[in-house]
């Protein structure tokens, strides 16, 4: 399988539906301020924070602070191991649904 095409694997960290919901807004981008991805995906910030230390624990995700002209902003991207398993997981279901 080329690179564009990852062998399916169904992965038990991401398939959680907020992990999975965080992993598919971060795909396509480098990283997103965290108060933005809270907005996008709609929850507390507490729910964030505790799905994006799980998936950080896994290595799937990298958070980083930084400061701007005296405010904090949090970054949050998918890793390049993250951006894989989370196509990997991807293809998995599309193989589980026979598509």
């Amino acid at each position: 399988m080329s690179k564009a095409e990852p062998e399916p694997h169904f992965n038990e960290e991401i398939h959680a539906p907020m992990r999975l919901r965080i992993c598919a807004a971060l795909a396509e981008v480098k990283a997103m301020e965290f108060a933005l991805l809270r907005e996008r995906l709609n929850v507390a910030d507490s729910v964030l924070s505790k799905h994006a230390a799980r998936l950080e624990a896994a290595g799937y995700l990298s958070i980083k602070k930084e400061s701007q002209k005296g405010h904090l902003y949090t970054w949050v991207a998918l890793t390049p191991a993250g951006l894989d398993a989370y196509k990997a997981h991807i293809a998995a279901l599309r193989q589980l649904a026979g598509l």
